[in-house]
């Protein structure tokens, strides 16, 4: 039985973290994450544009919702994108996968969720904690 790129990667030992292999899978992971990401936005937007002809009120109201739930996909993917690019910089700087608080390596498995992620699970849950305490 031969093991995914992803298991080899996960198994790997941790004098091998952020190889040039795993960089490397970790830029294609990333810009297909962008061209992806791009065509939702595209798709969103023309599916907006080109409204269908409902002279029925309820079926406007429906649309009308759609469009909003539409703005909120387009909202959330922009935010995205400048992530993605970020990730790809960090990756030519070789800085990509270690944590920008402290520095220890964010992990693979981590990274293979969220390749976008800058920071180790420890810091990202203290973040999120006094997010949560300032919002209460």
């Amino acid at each position: 039985m031969t093991l995914s790129t992803e298991e080899q990667m996960i198994q790997a030992p941790e004098s091998e973290y952020m190889n040039q292999e795993q960089l490397a899978f970790f830029k294609d992971k990333l810009i297909e994450l962008h061209d992806t990401t791009r065509e939702r936005i595209k798709e969103a937007k023309e599916e907006m544009l080109n409204p269908p002809d409902l002279p029925d009120f309820n079926d406007r109201a429906s649309w009308e919702e759609h469009c909003e739930l539409l703005m909120r996909i387009v909202e959330r993917e922009q935010k995205l994108l400048p992530k993605i690019q970020l990730s790809l910089e960090r990756i030519r700087l070789g800085t990509y996968g270690y944590c920008l608080e402290t520095g220890e390596p964010i992990g693979i498995q981590r990274l293979m969720a969220r390749p976008t992620a800058e920071y180790c699970i420890d810091v990202k849950a203290c973040q999120e904690m006094k997010e949560h305490m300032i919002r209460s």
